[in-house]
């Protein structure tokens, strides 16, 4: 009897089994298949400091007073700033097409060939081959040549660039270069700032401070802003260079100055990390920065300083028609309390909190209409090709980011265009020279 029911249970096993095995193998092929597609559908990561890196990076007191050396820190980061010259290819005059004008603009030294305006700039290595920089160091560029802090030199390819954020990627085709790690906590009012960076093209240069404020915004630079300001002194040629902290990690792109001389007044501005990494991600995927697009006019709320009360709120002014807000009921009046429970303070706010989610994402709004709440969702469609805004990089004052090289190129002056009569007029004055004498007097 005992040997009827072992040879039952054997039996029941070896029914069972193959469906067992069946299962385990189908759980196999899931597994590999969910592990292949993540990976092909990783996004690019930022670079972090390892816990070892930090340690060693951190600054050392030479005495017991508070004073600081910040070498380690320094070392490790310059290694991934890089300087970035541009070379713009300058058209040929149009009146070197005329003979009779040529052989005069030749004879007092004119260029007959179309010459080059070389620009400087920095940039920050944020992993392997791709170079994160300014748009504006980049901007009409022909050719773009990258010097490491190792001597070395490349020539770089533009990979995209986001004008309304003023951030561009490019690519060399090198190995072993050394990526510059983000920092991974928010920063603070009174953190110690490093910026990084070639100004006035002597050499890679570093200057120390403080972070004085975070979330700069309404300063007409870019379209979208939410700057770190910086008092660590920024001038021309830092534009694309590195703001690190204490310990050498990054923690914005240095882009633009206040000034009223075209050097430092100890006001700079940085676009940080969490904007840096939004559009790295969609640059490298995409080519380009899609943005979240209401289709709406704002203004904020009036405030008076003399009342107590504070009052909050962004008012729409206007509806696109077929927009996303007109789509979703939103009206001429309407007051934009919260979004997604995030207060709307200002203009601003709303402005960056839209531009930095992806299209078809959908918000829940609280407004305020006619005096009573009301909730509204919208749904985010992508936001329309705008036109390209002029943005000073010296803020009330000249460019800054990408300042011409007087040892490659002297200074260019415009010439103002002759009419056809004055024109015609001087070739035949030009005719008469040349036929009296052989050349022009």
């Amino acid at each position: 009897m005992s040997s009827s029911r072992n040879t039952s249970s054997k039996a029941s096993v070896l029914k069972w089994l193959p469906w067992v095995l069946l299962l385990v193998v189908i759980a196999a092929f899931i597994w590999l298949f969910a592990s292949m597609k993540t990976a092909s559908e990783q996004a690019w990561e930022p670079p972090r400091t390892t816990p070892a890196e930090q340690q060693a990076s951190a600054p050392v007191s030479d005495t017991p007073a508070a004073i600081s050396s910040y070498h380690n820190a320094v070392a490790r980061a310059s290694q991934s700033v890089v300087n970035i010259y541009t070379t713009q290819t300058m058209a040929e005059h149009p009146y070197m097409n005329d003979p009779v004008l040529r052989r005069f603009f030749e004879f007092h030294g004119a260029p007959s060939e179309e010459q080059g305006n070389t620009n400087l700039g920095s940039g920050v290595i944020v992993s392997d081959g791709y170079i994160v920089t300014n748009a504006h160091v980049i901007e009409k560029a022909d050719e773009i040549t990258v010097a490491f802090n190792d001597g070395r030199k490349s020539r770089a390819r533009i990979v995209g660039t986001d004008p309304d954020s003023d951030l561009a990627v490019i690519k060399v085709d090198m190995t072993g270069l050394a990526p510059l790690g983000f920092r991974k906590e928010p920063i603070r009012v009174g953190d110690v700032a490093l910026a990084i960076g070639n100004p006035f093209g002597v050499g890679q240069t570093v200057t120390q401070g403080i972070i004085s404020a975070t979330g700069r915004t309404g300063l007409g630079v870019n379209k979208f802003e939410d700057f770190i300001q910086t008092d660590a002194a920024i001038n021309p040629g830092n534009s694309g260079g590195a703001l690190v902290d204490a310990f050498g990690e990054l923690i914005g792109i240095n882009t633009a100055i206040y000034s009223r001389s075209g050097g430092s007044m100890g006001i700079g501005f940085a676009i940080p990390t969490a904007i840096v990494e939004q559009v790295m991600n969609a640059i490298i995927k995409d080519g380009k920065v899609s943005r979240g697009w209401l289709g709406i006019e704002i203004q904020s709320q009036l405030r008076d300083p003399t009342q107590l009360e504070t009052s909050t709120g962004v008012e729409v002014l206007n509806v696109v028609p077929k927009s996303p807000a007109a789509k979703s009921g939103l009206r001429i009046g309407d007051i934009i309390l919260t979004i997604d429970g995030v207060e709307m303070t200002d203009a601003n706010t709303l402005i960056q909190y839209v531009a930095r989610k992806a299209p078809n994402t959908t918000l829940n709004a609280q407004i305020l209409r006619r005096g009573k709440n009301a909730q509204v969702k919208i749904l985010l469609e992508e936001r329309p090709a705008q036109e390209p805004m002029e943005r000073p990089v010296v803020i009330l004052d000249e460019n800054v980011g990408g300042i011409e090289d007087p040892n490659l190129q002297g200074e260019r002056q415009d010439v103002p265009m002759m009419s056809e009569a004055e024109r015609d007029r001087m070739r035949e004055e030009l005719l008469q020279l040349f036929e009296r004498d052989g050349a022009p007097l």
